[in-house]
């Protein structure tokens, strides 16, 4: 699902890479509760705080896979501030750059199959017009075109001498697939996307594609292609959730996840000779994802348990389990593989601690540290980890949310809080570590992010609770997270304020404009403010997912423009009675900069303190460490004065204040 919410992390493997977008995997402990136990007898921790600036230098680093001769690991790290690429030895030590880019970020994709070159992709400072490059010694070659077409990665052919990519090329709106060929470098369409429909995997033998086409934000059909006659067969028989997960290693089947008749999809075996079906496997969560290995040795399946994701890796000629090691104590999120099978990089987080990855050897059991991310400054048993906790909505409904409270709130020094919105719709927030969280509660504000109805992974009917809504029993929920909080012993009731990203800022806004009383401040962060405009100039590669966008939100061409502009903040901007600070990215192609500027005017026309910042070079999201760093810092000077000193300030003569960052 594209969703307006910038996505991060991913997990790279042979059948993976393609699946880019789904997840970002953590393992083990689902703890569930309601109100927390009143402790009157809470001692008062002594916990050291820390600067932006030291919370920004924690490390994001990701490997990309092993060389040809798994000597050395491909890394894609902000370390300097831009990400760039980095190799290292399988077995750790010092990095070695490869690129040195100080202004658009370089993603590293992964080595070439029998040798040392590299393939990775830059945008042009957030655009999200992706182009792929190849890099060989000290040469850099751009290999998909240059202007205004997007290209994204999607995967190695079996034989290592070709891979494969989406693009926009022949027409801006159809996502092509084509086969680039390693030799010559020359792109060949074996795939002429007429239909708008999403590449779901090639065959090792290249005789069969997966597509599938969204009917609605939840559901879409799944398709078989011959390749060779060009006969498409439809595999799903009713509208349900179907996605295609990967080949088996004999090529004479496929799996796919599917929720016919469930609230949480399951997975399915389809055999490509007879068409006949079978069900491999139920859990009662969603099972997000599934692959083979390069040789098909290893079965990797993925559940999403509770906002944190269960990884079970089998041994397919034994069915044993294959055991990893337990490294300081935290969960291994995700396992990629050598294509001979014998190594794997093991991710391992928690939501107190940030990924690392550790190469593995399976036979020896033996693992390296690759990546050491966490700010040597910071001492980790200051940082606190995330519990889940679930409190009901006003119509009974039971919510989840990930809840982080400050080590040093006691009943005697209460903490202002934050009710914490995810992007969307139907994101989920997640209990994977978030420097940005952190940061906030260090500096003594507990944090509630609030699952709303409408978020993935708690079962379809949950799902769909927001479809055509929006701003209204999804936005009760967040206000009934505030009551909840309020409700907490260690939380000062009256210093409770709303925060998001994205679908995460719409909810902000819609919260300060409709609920003008809840929320003593509100954060919106690249919100959606005018729906009719988002709508109608969502980028052109989203061609695909159009039509099931508008049956959530509605169409804004249609009779659903009168519904669409009564939800939207731009238009109620005079309800507006509690300061508000806005940031964006001026090359978002997802919320325009348009959206933030106007709700900006709209508001300070109240004579409310209103913050704006913008950063020229930032898209859907900040990746540049110098822009988090205004970014966030900017953030908690305004949550201090606004609400944890609130009582202090008087909102009346306090200057609004205007910022672009260049």
């Amino acid at each position: 699902m594209i969703r307006f919410e910038l996505k991060i992390n991913n997990i790279n493997s042979h059948s993976f890479m393609k699946k880019f977008s789904l997840i970002c995997l953590t393992l083990l402990l689902v703890f569930a509760c309601k109100d927390k136990p009143k402790d009157n007898t809470k001692e008062v921790a002594v916990v050291k705080t820390y600067t932006i600036e030291q919370f920004m230098g924690n490390e994001n680093a990701s490997a990309n896979g092993f060389s040809a001769d798994k000597s050395k690991v491909l890394i894609t790290s902000n370390r300097s501030g831009v990400y760039n690429m980095y190799n290292v030895s399988a077995e750790g030590g010092e990095f070695t750059p490869i690129t040195q880019s100080d202004s658009a970020s370089v993603y590293g994709i992964s080595y070439f199959p029998e040798d040392d070159r590299i393939l990775f992709r830059m945008d042009g400072n957030g655009d999200e017009i992706f182009k792929i490059f190849m890099k060989d010694s000290n040469e850099i070659k751009r290999l998909t075109p240059e202007k205004n077409v997007r290209a994204l990665f999607q995967g190695w052919a079996k034989d290592g001498k070709s891979f494969y990519y989406n693009s926009n090329e022949r027409s801006a709106q159809m996502m092509d697939v084509y086969e680039m060929d390693i030799a010559t470098f020359k792109p060949k369409l074996i795939f002429k996307n007429e239909d708008a429909m999403d590449l779901g995997g090639i065959s090792a033998d290249k005789n069969y594609m997966l597509l599938s086409k969204s009917i609605t934000t939840n559901d879409s059909d799944l398709y078989l292609l011959n390749l060779k006659t060009n006969q498409k067969t439809k595999i799903n028989e009713t509208i349900s959730k179907n996605t295609p997960e990967d080949f088996s290693p004999d090529e004479k089947s496929f799996y796919y996840t599917t929720d016919v008749d469930s609230e949480f999809s399951y997975l399915m075996k389809y055999n490509i000779e007879n068409g006949t079906k079978e069900k491999v496997l139920e859990k009662d969560w969603d099972i997000s994802a599934f692959y083979f290995t390069y040789n098909g040795k290893y079965q990797v399946l993925f559940s999403n348990e509770d906002a944190k994701s269960k990884m079970y890796v089998t041994e397919v000629a034994t069915g044993k389990e294959l055991n990893f090691p337990d490294i300081d104590g935290q969960a291994i999120e995700a396992a990629s593989f050598s294509n001979d099978e014998t190594m794997a990089l093991l991710t391992v987080g928690s939501s107190q601690l940030p990924t690392n990855t550790y190469s593995y050897n399976i036979a020896s059991g033996k693992y390296h540290k690759l990546t050491d991310v966490l700010n040597k400054e910071i001492n980790p048993n200051d940082l606190v980890e995330a519990t889940v906790v679930r409190f009901k909505s006003f119509d009974g409904l039971e919510i989840p949310a990930i809840y982080y409270e400050p080590k040093n709130a006691t009943v005697d020094e209460k903490a202002p809080a934050l009710v914490w919105v995810h992007g969307g719709p139907g994101g989920q927030s997640r209990q994977g570590f978030n420097s940005f969280i952190q940061y906030v509660v260090n500096h003594g504000y507990a944090v509630l992010a609030v699952n709303n109805r409408g978020s993935s992974g708690y079962g379809k009917t949950f799902y769909r609770m927001d479809d055509q809504n929006h701003g209204d029993k999804d936005l009760k929920d967040c206000i009934a997270g505030k009551d909840w909080l309020a409700s907490q012993e260690m939380i000062d009731k009256d210093k409770i304020g709303i925060l998001g990203g994205s679908y995460g800022g719409f909810m902000t806004m819609a919260a300060l404009t409709s609920a003008p009383e809840e929320f003593k401040v509100g954060v919106n962060i690249f919100g959606v403010t005018n729906w009719m405009r988002t709508l109608k100039s969502i980028p052109p590669w989203w061609e695909s997912f159009k039509d099931a966008l508008y049956q959530e939100m509605g169409n804004p061409n249609t009779a659903d423009s009168v519904r669409l502009k009564q939800i939207s903040p731009l238009f109620h901007t005079e309800n507006v009675t509690k300061p508000l600070m806005v940031l964006q990215g001026a090359q978002d192609p997802r919320v325009l900069k348009i959206e933030s500027d106007e709700i900006v005017e709209g508001v300070k026309k109240n004579g409310v303190p209103v913050e704006y910042v913008v950063f020229e070079d930032e898209g859907h999201g900040f990746v540049k460490k110098e822009n988090e760093i205004e970014a966030y810092g900017r953030v908690l000077k305004f949550l201090d004065k606004y609400l944890k000193d609130a009582g202090a300030t008087n909102l009346d003569n306090t200057k609004t204040d205007s910022t672009e960052i260049k």
